[in-house]
C-alpha cells in the first residue's frame, strides 16, 4: 500500500488556470480524483519550476525522447517548464497524489518527510562536484532514491544542483567571522537556517524571487547560491562579492509518481528508468557548459570573486548542525558510505 507523506496537505487544489493545463494535457482523471486514473497511453506528464532551455528541463526532454525511440513511440513526455504547475512545493504534493507523473524538484522539499535526503544538503559533505557526482550515481545515492517509494514517490535519477557559494553586498569573505552579523537569505530549510546561525550570521528565509530586491533595499546583506542563479537572478548587480565557500553541493532530483509507476509494465518501467539515468550525463554537459559561462561573463561585469583562506574554518562550524540533523543509524550510514568513497 502506498504512504503519502503526512507533511503534505491531501486537500490541495491547483490553481483553475493552470489546472487546466493538466486537463488539456489529458491528466483530467488524475488531477481531479488524486489517484493517477488518467489514461495509460497519454504521454507523461512533466513539470519543472525552472525555465525552458535550462539544463534540467532539456535533460528530461531529452529523456521523453529516449523513451519514445526504445518504445516506438508509445511512452513519451509533455514538460510542462518555467512554473506553470505552481511552485515545487505544489508539484511535488501533486506528483505524490498522482495528478502528474514526473517532477524535477530540488531536494529541500523532501526533507520533511524523509530523513536521507538531508544527508545531501548537508554542509560540507562532499570534497567536490566529482565526489558529489560518484556517491550520487552509486550505492549512496540509491539508498536515497529507494527511499521515497514508501511516500508515493520513485526515484529515478539525481541532477546538479551547482557548488553553492556566498555573495553579499559589503566586503569579500575570508573566513567565518567576516559573516558576523550578516543578514542572508536562505531557503525555507531548517538545515540551511541552522548552517548560517552556525556561522554568526543571520538567516533570512525567503523565495528567490524576492532576493532582488531584497539586495537592493538592504533587506538582506547577502545569500548564497552557484554562479548560474547568481548570474540569472541578477543578484550580482547589488551584491559583486562572491565568495567560494562551496559549503553545499545538493543535487537536484528526478522522481515519479508512485501510481503511475504502477501502472507500467515491468519492461516499460524499466525503459522509464534506464532513459532517466541516460539524461544525467546530457544535464551535467550543458550545466558545467552554463556554469562555466556565467563565472566568465561576470568576472568580466566586474564582479570580485575569493577564495577563502581556510575552507576547514567554515567546515569545523557544522560539527553541530551534523549532530542535529544526522540522528538514525541509517542517516550515519550513509554519512559514513559516501565519506568513505575515494573519489
Amino acid at each position: 500500500m502506498t504512504t503519502t507523506p503526512s507533511k503534505l496537505n491531501p486537500k490541495f487544489k491547483l490553481p483553475m488556470a493552470n489546472r487546466r493545463q493538466v486537463l488539456a494535457a489529458g491528466g483530467a482523471a488524475a488531477l481531479l480524483t488524486g489517484c493517477g486514473a488518467a489514461d495509460v497511453n497519454r504521454p507523461l506528464l512533466a513539470a519543472d519550476i525552472l525555465p525552458d532551455g535550462f539544463p534540467t528541463v532539456e535533460a528530461v526532454k531529452y529523456m521523453g525522447k529516449l523513451m519514445s525511440e526504445r518504445t516506438d513511440g508509445r511512452l513519451s513526455i509533455k514538460m510542462f517548464a518555467g512554473g506553470q504547475l505552481g511552485s515545487e512545493r505544489d508539484t511535488l504534493e501533486i506528483t505524490t497524489f498522482g495528478g502528474l507523473d514526473i517532477d524535477r524538484i530540488a531536494i529541500a522539499p523532501l526533507n520533511t518527510f524523509e530523513p536521507l535526503t538531508i544527508i545531501p544538503a548537508l554542509p560540507f559533505l562532499f570534497r567536490s562536484t566529482a565526489h558529489m557526482r560518484g556517491a550520487m550515481d552509486g550505492a549512496p545515492g540509491q539508498m536515497i532514491l529507494d527511499a521515497l517509494q514508501p511516500h508515493g514517490l520513485v526515484g529515478l535519477c539525481f541532477y546538479d544542483s551547482g557548488e553553492r557559494s556566498f555573495y553579499n553586498t559589503k566586503r569579500p569573505i575570508l573566513k567565518p567571522s567576516d559573516m558576523k552579523g550578516m543578514k542572508i537569505r536562505v531557503q525555507n530549510s531548517d538545515l540551511y537556517v541552522s548552517m548560517i546561525k552556525a556561522l554568526d550570521a543571520d538567516p533570512t528565509p525567503m523565495s528567490l524571487g524576492e532576493v532582488y530586491q531584497s539586495l537592493v533595499q538592504g533587506v538582506i546583506d547577502g545569500a548564497e547560491n552557484n554562479w548560474p542563479s547568481y548570474q540569472t537572478g541578477r543578484h550580482f548587480e547589488a551584491a559583486p562579492y562572491y565568495s567560494l565557500t562551496r559549503h553545499v553541493m545538493a543535487p537536484e532530483i528526478l522522481v515519479m509518481s508512485l501510481s503511475r509507476w504502477n501502472k507500467l509494465s515491468k519492461a516499460d518501467q524499466e525503459i522509464v528508468k534506464q532513459s532517466a539515468r541516460d539524461s544525467v550525463p546530457m544535464m551535467r554537459d550543458l550545466w558545467d557548459a552554463r556554469v562555466n559561462s556565467a563565472r566568465t561573463e561576470l568576472l568580466a561585469a566586474g564582479v570580485e570573486a575569493n577564495e577563502v583562506e581556510d575552507q576547514s574554518a567554515f567546515s569545523d562550524l557544522m560539527k553541530p548542525v551534523w549532530e542535529r540533523y544526522i540522528v538514525s543509524d541509517k542517516q550515519k550510514a550513509l554519512v559514513k558510505s559516501i565519506q568513505s568513497m575515494e573519489l
